[in-house]
C-alpha cells in the first residue's frame, strides 16, 4: 500500500473509531459488535506500524501511554476555575435567588444540575483534537494530566464538527467531572483485593487517586469516566449555559442526561426534592446539586466575589444517617482471608434501602470508639459505597453492654487461628481450604492474569465446589478424573469439557511469575510476581527465602516479605505445592537481567515508606526509588536518608522525627525524582 493511500485509510479508520467510541462511551448505544471494533482497531495499529511518520498524538492508537512519566508539570488555566459557594439548606438558596434579583434588571432562568461526586478536570482542544487536560489544582493552575486523561474513554480525541453561528467550533475549553461508576468501583475493589492490593474507600476517592498517578498503563486499566458541563471559547459566541450543555453533547463529549432548565427559583426548589429522592436510583454518585444563571451575558453582569462567582452556588445534600440497635458483631471473611467484622443492626431504613449490617472495619476501629454489643449506634451512607458505624451513642447504652472482644478462630468450619501480621489493622485466615474463601481463590487462581484457563469462571467454580470436586487450586489438575461426570451435567457436554480440559492443560505451561501471582500471596501483586520470578527464579528458592533475603529483592519490603514466608510455612500451602509439580506445572523461570542505576539525588539513599500515597502505590514507588539507585527499607534507623510520609503513617513517622531522619511529604518526593 501506497503511503498516500496509507494515510487515506488511516484517517478512514480513526474516524469510523472515534465515532464507534463515542456511540459505546457517551452515546452507550453501540452499533457494531466489539469483536468488528477490534478489527478496525487492528488494522489501524497494523498501518501505524508500517507508517509510524503517520502516528499522530489524537490517534486512537495513542490512548494508552507506553512509559513512565516523573511528575506533573504545572499548567495555567486560560480562565480560572471557580469554587462553588456550598449551601445545605432551602432557605439559603432562595436568598441566593434574592441576591441575583437585586442585581438583574430584566427575567432570568436557572440551569440546574447534579453534582457529581468526583475530580473536576479542564479540557483545551485546538483544531477540534484534545490538546491538554489539567487538574483543578487551586484554581489558577493545575497539573498537566494530558497523558492519563487520553485514557479516558468517554473523552474525544478529536471533536466531531459542529457550527456556531455560522463559524466552526473547533478551539475552545470544556471542564467537567471524571468519576466511577459505582458498579465498576466494586468490581475493581474486588479485583485489587484478589491481587492483595490496598483497596480504595469510595469511588471518588479512587478516582483522585487513579488521575495522580505517573504511569498511564495502569490509569487505562481503571474505569473512569467523564461527564462534562462548561463550555468556553473565544472563537464563537456563547449565549447561555443550556445551549452550551446542548453543544457539549454535539462535539461528542458525554452530558449528565438530567440537567434541567428552571425557569423560577419555585422550580429549582422543585428539583433539588426530586433528586434528594431520586439519587439512589443513580448508578454513580451525587452529593449535591449545581445551580447556575443560565443566560451568558447575565453571569457576567453578576461578576464574582474571590474566587466564587456570584451566579452559582452548589446545594449539598447532607450525609444521610439512621440511629439503631447493635445486636450483635460477626465476623466475615473476605476472598483473600481477611476478616473483617461486621455490625448486625436492627433493620432500619436508609438512602433508599434498608440496611442490616455494617461494616466495622477492624479491631482497632472498634476499640478506638468502644463499640458494644447492645449500642444505640448512629450509621451512615454517605461516599463510602457501604455503610458505615459513624458513632455511639453513649447516652443509651445498657449497663450490662461489654467491651468486645476480638475472636482469634476463624468462623469457618475448620476454626483456624487468625493472624494478625506486625504493623497491619486486619486480621487473617490463612487456611488454604478455608470455605469463606475457597471460592475467590479459585476464581482468582483461573483469571485471566493469573493462569488464564478458559472455561473455569466463576459460575463453574461455584458448581464444581458445591459438587466437591474443587476444595483448592492443586484440585483443578484433578478434574479430568470427573470427565464423564461432567459431560452429563445441565448445560455441559462434550465440547464443553474439552474445552476446559484444553485450557486447564495450556494453564501448565503458563510463565512461573503468572504462577506467583496466581497462588493469591497477600501483596504480591502481578508486578511483585514477575520480580520474584526473576530474582528467585525457582518455586523452591521462593520456598526457601527468609525474610531478610526477601527484602534483599527490588520491590519486595517487610510487609510482602513476612507475607511471602507466612504463606510457604503453612504445610498445607507445601503440600499445594508439591501437588503442582506433579501435576507438571511451570514452577521455574528465567533469572533476572539487571539495568543500570541511573544517576539521581536518591542514589545511594535509604528510604521508608509509611502512611498511604496518593499518586503511588508502595510498589510503584519502591520501583521509582530503586531506578535511580536507592534502597528502599522496611525500618527507620539512624542510616536512613529520607521517611517518605503519605496519609495515615505509622509509628515510622514519630521514629525518624526522635532520630532526626528528614521526612518528605509526596511533592518533595516527586523533585526528588526530576532530580
Amino acid at each position: 500500500m501506497s503511503k498516500s493511500t496509507a494515510a487515506r485509510r488511516i484517517e478512514e479508520l480513526r474516524t469510523a473509531i472515534e465515532e464507534h467510541n463515542a456511540r459505546y462511551y457517551v452515546e452507550h448505544a453501540p452499533s457494531i459488535s466489539d469483536r468488528e471494533f477490534d478489527a478496525l482497531l487492528s488494522e489501524l495499529q497494523q498501518l501505524e506500524e508500517q507508517h509510524p511518520e503517520l502516528v499522530t498524538p489524537d490517534s486512537p492508537t495513542q490512548r494508552v501511554g507506553s512509559d513512565l512519566t516523573v511528575g506533573f508539570q504545572t499548567v495555567e488555566h486560560p480562565r480560572p476555575m471557580l469554587s462553588l459557594a456550598n449551601t445545605y439548606t432551602r432557605e439559603d438558596v432562595i436568598e441566593f435567588d434574592r441576591r441575583v434579583r437585586e442585581r438583574l434588571d430584566e427575567p432570568y432562568a436557572y440551569v440546574a444540575e447534579l453534582k457529581i461526586d468526583g475530580v473536576a478536570v479542564s479540557l483545551l482542544y485546538e483544531n477540534g483534537r484534545l490538546a491538554r487536560g489539567a487538574t483543578r489544582g487551586n484554581g489558577e493552575q493545575g497539573d498537566d494530566i494530558t497523558r492519563n486523561l487520553r485514557t479516558v474513554r468517554s473523552v474525544p480525541l478529536r471533536t466531531r464538527a459542529v457550527e456556531v453561528g455560522g463559524a466552526p467550533l473547533e478551539h475552545f475549553e470544556v471542564r467537567g467531572e471524571v468519576f466511577m461508576r459505582v458498579a465498576n468501583f466494586e468490581a475493581m475493589n474486588a479485583e485489587r483485593e484478589m491481587s492483595g492490593e490496598k483497596t480504595f474507600a469510595n469511588p471518588r476517592n479512587s478516582t483522585a487517586g487513579t488521575l495522580k498517578l505517573l504511569d498511564p498503563r495502569i490509569v487505562a486499566r481503571r474505569p473512569l469516566e467523564v461527564f462534562l458541563y462548561y463550555l468556553d471559547s473565544d472563537a464563537v459566541r456563547l449565549s447561555s449555559h443550556s445551549e452550551n450543555l446542548e453543544l457539549i453533547a454535539r462535539l461528542g463529549f458525554p452530558v449528565n442526561p438530567h440537567w434541567r432548565r428552571c425557569a423560577t427559583i419555585e422550580e429549582v426548589i422543585a428539583y433539588l426534592d426530586e433528586w434528594e429522592h431520586r439519587r439512589d436510583e443513580l448508578e454513580y454518585q451525587i452529593d449535591g446539586v449545581v445551580i447556575k444563571v443560565d443566560a451568558i451575558r447575565h453571569q457576567r453582569e453578576l461578576g464574582q466575589i474571590s474566587k466564587s462567582p456570584r451566579w452559582a452556588i452548589a446545594f449539598k445534600y447532607e450525609a444521610r444517617t439512621a440511629e439503631t440497635l447493635m445486636k450483635g458483631i460477626t465476623l466475615q471473611v473476605g476472598r483473600l482471608g481477611r476478616v473483617t467484622p461486621v455490625a448486625e443492626l436492627e433493620p432500619v431504613f436508609l438512602a433508599g434501602s434498608t440496611i442490616a449490617r455494617a461494616t466495622l472495619h477492624n479491631e482497632d476501629f472498634i476499640r478506638e470508639r468502644d463499640i458494644r454489643v447492645g449500642d444505640t449506634v448512629v450509621i451512615e451512607k454517605g461516599g463510602d459505597v457501604i455503610p458505615k458505624v459513624n458513632e455511639v451513642v453513649l447516652t443509651r447504652r445498657p449497663p450490662d453492654a461489654e467491651p468486645f472482644v476480638f475472636p482469634t478462630i476463624c468462623p469457618c468450619p475448620l476454626e483456624t487461628t487468625l493472624h494478625r501480621p506486625d504493623g497491619e489493622a486486619n486480621y487473617f485466615c490463612e487456611h488454604a481450604e478455608c470455605p469463606w474463601q475457597v471460592r475467590g481463590r479459585l476464581t482468582h487462581f483461573a483469571s485471566r492474569g493469573a493462569m488464564d484457563i478458559d472455561g473455569l469462571g466463576e459460575k463453574v467454580v461455584d458448581q464444581f465446589v458445591e459438587l466437591g470436586w474443587l476444595r483448592n487450586y492443586a484440585d483443578i489438575y484433578d478434574l479430568h478424573e470427573h470427565r464423564e461426570e461432567m459431560a452429563a451435567l445441565e448445560r455441559w457436554g462434550e465440547k464443553s469439557v474439552e474445552k476446559l480440559l484444553r485450557g486447564i492443560d495450556a494453564s501448565r505451561e503458563r510463565p512461573f511469575a503468572r504462577l506467583i501471582f496466581a497462588l493469591g500471596i497477600r501483596h504480591v501483586g502481578a508486578a511483585v510476581a514477575r520480580v520474584l520470578a526473576a530474582e528467585l527464579n525457582t518455586i523452591d528458592r521462593l520456598m526457601g527465602a527468609t525474610i531478610e533475603e526477601l527484602v534483599e529483592v527490588p520491590e519486595v519490603g517487610a510487609q510482602i516479605a513476612e507475607s511471602i514466608v507466612h504463606y510457604f510455612a503453612d504445610e498445607g500451602n507445601r503440600q499445594l505445592i508439591e501437588r503442582l509439580r506433579r501435576a507438571g506445572v511451570t514452577l521455574e523461570g528465567p533469572a533476572r537481567a539487571r539495568t543500570p542505576v541511573v544517576d539521581s539525588p536518591l542514589a545511594g539513599k535509604t528510604v521508608v515508606l509509611t502512611g498511604t500515597l496518593a499518586g503511588y502505590t508502595r510498589e510503584q514507588a519502591t520501583i521509582l526509588i530503586e531506578e535511580r539507585g536507592g534502597k528502599v527499607s522496611s525500618s527507620v534507623s539512624k542510616k536512613t536518608s529520607y521517611v517518605l510520609a503519605g496519609d495515615e503513617p505509622g509509628s515510622k513517622l514519630e521514629k525518624a522525627r526522635t532520630l532526626g531522619v528528614e521526612i518528605l511529604d509526596e511533592d518533595a518526593f516527586v523533585k526528588l525524582l526530576e532530580g
